[in-house]
């Protein structure tokens, strides 16, 4: 292989490491203004990308009871699969309200209540992570 070549190869692979992380933040971001369309509160975005194998971005987010926090979940398989045509790869704890974990596999939310979230504190344990702006869509006093 030629100089030229290798250095060719090597920018279309990190060209495509580019569009997957590009298209993983647009999914976490998708989820975020699902929720926030939901009236979720404490919106957060963390990159664990470093930290974690299992995938790129956690959206953790509350909600006030446990019908608020399923009706946050549905809103985001709405969106998601209108918008981006993902689904969700598993969900757990939509029976119980919770707590509810959906996995997209390059994201993973997190819908809780605030008492399981103060309980569990997903963000302290993972406080290395990057925080990732999400800007509200909705203003206070509106």
């Amino acid at each position: 292989m030629r100089e030229n070549d290798r250095f060719n190869a090597s920018s279309t692979i990190s060209g495509a490491n580019n569009n997957e992380e590009d298209s993983s933040l647009q999914l976490a971001h998708a989820i975020a203004e699902a929720a926030d369309d939901r009236k979720a509160s404490d919106i957060v975005i963390l990159g664990v990308t470093e930290l974690c194998y299992l995938t790129d971005y956690f959206v953790i987010v509350s909600g006030f009871s446990k019908t608020q926090v399923r009706a946050i979940a549905d809103s985001i398989e709405d969106k998601t699969q209108k918008e981006l045509q993902r689904v969700p790869l598993r969900t757990e704890g939509k029976t119980e309200g919770t707590w509810i974990l959906q996995d997209y596999g390059d994201v993973i939310v997190h819908t809780l209540l605030p008492t399981e979230r103060e309980y569990y504190n997903l963000e302290a344990f993972w406080g290395h992570a990057e925080r990732i702006p999400f800007k509200l869509s909705q203003s206070i006093g509106e």
